[in-house]
C-alpha cells in the first residue's frame, strides 16, 4: 500500500485541490484509493460529500478510538474511490494528543485495519506543521510538496524538510521525498518563471515536469462535489492532474 502524505505548512498553496483531484484521477486508472481528510477544515471531504450526513470522521478514529477507520469511510461517487472524513472537532485533536506515549503512531496504526483493501491512500493535512501533519507523514511511504508559484513559494519550506529529516532519522526512515509539484502558476509572467527556477533550485530533479495552471474550473468544482475529471474534463486542470497522477505511478 502507498500512502502518499500531501503537505505544505502554507496555506492556499492548492494542498486540497491536489488531494481530491489525484485521489481521483489514481481512481480512474483504476487504482483502489482511500482519501484520508486530516484538515480540521474538512476541504477534501465537502468536495465529495455532505458532511452533514457523516455520523463519524477521522477525529474518532484518532482521537478516543470511538471508531475505527473502516467504521468511517464511506464510498464516493467516483469509482474506486473511498473518502475518510474529516469535521471541525479535529481542530481538537492536537491538544488531546500531547503528551501520549503514541501520538505521533497513531493513523500509521490505523491504516493496517485496510492495508489490503487499498493500492493508494491519499492524505490531506491541515497548514501547519503539528501533530496531525506528523501523523501523516509517520504513515506516509511517500511525501507529495505542493509549491504555489509566487513570490513566497519557499518561505517555511526549510521548515518542512528539518520536518522530513527528524522523521526520517527516527519514527519513518523509509519516508521518501516524491517530489513538489508546481501550483496556481501563471506562465505569462516573469515572476512566474524566476520562482520556477528558484523551486527547482531547492528540489532539483524532484520537481515535478507536470505544472498545474491557475484555473477557475479547478476552483469550482469541489462545489459541485465533483472532481476536475467529472466537472471539466476538457479543462487544462483535468489534463495537468491527470499527467501528474501518470508521473507519480512513475515515481512511485
Amino acid at each position: 500500500m502507498i500512502v502518499i502524505a500531501i503537505a505544505n505548512q502554507k496555506g492556499g498553496v492548492g494542498k486540497t485541490t491536489t488531494a481530491i483531484n489525484l485521489a481521483a484521477a489514481l481512481a480512474m486508472r483504476h487504482k483502489k484509493t482511500l482519501l484520508v481528510d486530516l484538515d480540521p477544515q474538512a476541504n477534501s471531504s465537502i468536495s465529495y460529500l455532505d458532511v452533514r450526513q457523516v455520523p463519524k470522521s477521522m477525529y474518532d478514529v484518532l482521537a478516543n478510538g470511538a471508531a475505527t477507520l473502516p467504521d468511517v469511510i464511506l464510498a464516493s461517487s467516483v469509482p474506486n474511490l473511498d473518502i475518510a472524513p474529516a469535521r471541525i472537532a479535529l481542530a481538537k485533536l492536537e491538544s488531546q494528543m500531547v503528551g501520549e506515549i503514541d501520538a505521533h503512531f497513531r493513523l500509521k496504526d490505523r491504516l493496517e485495519a485496510v492495508k489490503d483493501r487499498y493500492e493508494f491512500v491519499v492524505v490531506d493535512t491541515p497548514p501547519a506543521l503539528g501533530l496531525i501533519t506528523v501523523n501523516a507523514l509517520v504513515a506516509a511511504t511517500h511525501l507529495l510538496i505542493p509549491v504555489q508559484s509566487s513570490y513566497f513559494a519557499l518561505e517555511g519550506t526549510d521548515d518542512l524538510l528539518e520536518t522530513v529529516e527528524k522523521i526520517r532519522s527516527r519514527p519513518n526512515p523509509n519516508l521518501k521525498l516524491l517530489g513538489a509539484v508546481i501550483t496556481l502558476h501563471d506562465k505569462r509572467t516573469t515572476l512566474s518563471r524566476d520562482v520556477r527556477k528558484a523551486i527547482a533550485d531547492v528540489f532539483g530533479n524532484r520537481v515535478f515536469r507536470t505544472t498545474i495552471t491557475k484555473s477557475i474550473r479547478l476552483e469550482e468544482s469541489p462545489a459541485h462535489k465533483e472532481s476536475i475529471f467529472s466537472f471539466a474534463p476538457q479543462s487544462s486542470g483535468a489534463y495537468e492532474y491527470y499527467r501528474l497522477c501518470e508521473e507519480v505511478i512513475e515515481r512511485v
